[in-house]
């Protein structure tokens, strides 16, 4: 073998090399992000119709997430939170409407409790969906039934199943389960 063919081939080595690395470091990436986001990853997957862009806007999301100052309610605010929310579950039998629409700002006020940052809706679910990826779905369902609701198209099922959702966050923020599933 002559000098210039030994140079293509290490070039062509070095190429090959550096796109299996680029390879795996994109399938690791993937991966990390799945792991973490769990079904959201596949929401906005299918959203954003596109690999990079999806991953992109949950990287965003992370970024976003880690300049909030978020933390633990406190004996207090938790034991205060559980009576309003008792309130709200025990007025659902005389005034479901009512109760839909009270415990969409309980969750709201929750939220806010614990450092989030409160704002326009659709923004609001991105942040919480960097931790608590599986139930802010939940969010999304209940809050679009109390749309509904304030639209004068939902019913007592509606509301009822609008409540389910509330709960199932409503105990996730409290609990802050989401905290031991990733060791904090």
């Amino acid at each position: 073998m002559n000098q210039l063919t030994i140079v293509i081939l290490v070039v062509v080595v070095s190429v090959v090399i550096v796109l299996l690395a680029f390879a795996f470091s994109r399938k690791r990436r993937r991966e990390k992000l799945r792991q973490r986001f769990g079904p959201e990853y596949d929401r906005v997957l299918e959203q954003e119709k596109d690999v990079r862009k999806a991953e992109g806007v949950l990287e965003f999301r992370a970024r976003r997430r880690e300049q909030f100052k978020i933390h633990p309610l406190s004996t207090e605010a938790k034991s205060s939170f559980a009576g309003r929310w008792g309130e709200v579950q025990a007025r659902f039998v005389d005034d479901p409407r009512g109760a839909v629409t009270l415990a969409d700002h309980l969750i709201t006020d929750v939220i806010q409790a614990r450092g989030y940052p409160i704002g326009e809706f659709q923004q609001q679910v991105a942040d919480l969906s960097v931790d608590y990826p599986v139930i802010v779905d939940n969010y999304r369902e209940a809050h679009e039934i109390a749309e509904r609701h304030r639209a004068g198209q939902a019913n007592t099922e509606d509301l009822r199943q609008a409540m389910v959702h509330y709960r199932a966050l409503f105990q996730e923020l409290i609990e802050e389960r989401h905290m031991e599933k990733k060791g904090a």
